[in-house]
């Protein structure tokens, strides 16, 4: 029996099988340990065979091959990675220029792991209630460099509605993963273009002005036009996994673009002589926050750590 993983509840999994059964499925202990490092074998999105015992309960058993899926280093030091969601048709990452804050080097760590698995990536600038004349300056200059990488953005509020039905409208008909820092306002944008959801929302802390946790666990929500939304619980840091020395450079368009243009096939783009990338930095071709964010990956490579603090 094939279906689709549309909930995972911790040691549970709702399957949506082809003839519209939704099957509560578990999956067998030894799965977790057939060449799969990361903490979650199974992940939203992923297209599954499942079998019914004669106890009742029912197993995935197979994994049908992934189109692409977003991956992320975990925070849990025992495992590798840490898997959002997969089969996606779009990555919509969420973000807040203050209550929380969402730092370039977060952005960028999401666009470059979603260019590496080829994820067309959509940045969503939300609370735009919340923002002085000065952020929305800050946001304009974000938007402006962001768009022309070649990223397009959006600027929404589900107080006053803004931004909600572009919204809406372009996700109809994907698989859309929704992403970002707790307290972003996720779940209230899913809210509001999908009037009934009813999806927990929560609040900021005042102490550290940062999210608190309400998504528990990821889910698939049904867009009556067509598609889904996968609404995922919010993360802290994005750990950049599966991307080694020169491949990080191809994961920044501008950059790959200027290092056609460099002596040495495999150049760095720090100290090598006669490098574009460099020279187009000095004339600003490029970005230095964009610049920055791939030299803090090629830290964490090298490092090989993965540091939070950012």
């Amino acid at each position: 029996m094939s279906g689709l993983v549309i909930k995972n509840t911790g040691s549970w999994y709702i399957v949506r099988t082809d003839d519209g059964q939704f099957i509560n499925c578990r999956i067998k202990g030894n799965f977790r340990l057939k060449d799969i490092q990361t903490t979650n074998p199974v992940v939203i999105g992923d297209s599954v065979e499942i079998e019914k015992r004669h106890t009742g309960i029912a197993f995935i058993k197979t994994i049908r091959p992934r189109k692409n899926y977003i991956i992320r280093r975990s925070t849990n030091l025992s495992k590798q990675s840490h898997i959002l969601a997969s089969n996606l048709d779009l990555a919509m990452l969420v973000v807040t220029v203050k209550f929380p804050v969402t730092t370039t080097v977060f952005i960028d760590r999401f666009l470059a792991t979603a260019e590496a698995y080829q994820i067309p990536a959509h940045i969503v600038f939300n609370k735009t209630d919340l923002i002085d004349v000065e952020d929305n300056e800050y946001i304009a200059s974000l938007i402006h460099l962001y768009t022309s990488v070649g990223y397009p953005c959006s600027k929404t509020c589900a107080l006053s509605g803004e931004g909600i039905e572009a919204l809406l409208n372009l996700i109809t008909d994907k698989v859309t993963l929704f992403s970002g820092h707790s307290g972003v306002g996720k779940s209230t944008l899913i809210n509001k273009m999908l009037p009934g959801i009813n999806l927990k929302t929560g609040v900021i802390s005042d102490y550290h002005k940062k999210g608190m946790h309400t998504t528990t666990f990821s889910e698939m929500i049904p867009i009556p036009g067509g598609g889904y939304i996968i609404d995922t619980p919010g993360i802290k840091g994005f750990g950049t996994i599966e991307m080694e020395g020169v491949e990080v450079s191809h994961y920044f368009p501008e950059i790959f673009k200027f290092s056609n243009g460099c002596r040495f096939h495999n150049c760095s783009h720090r100290h090598e002589p006669d490098c574009a990338v460099l020279e187009a930095l000095e004339k600003h071709f490029i970005s230095e926050s964009r610049y920055k964010s791939y030299l803090n990956i090629l830290e964490d490579r090298e490092s090989g750590k993965y540091r939070e603090g950012y």
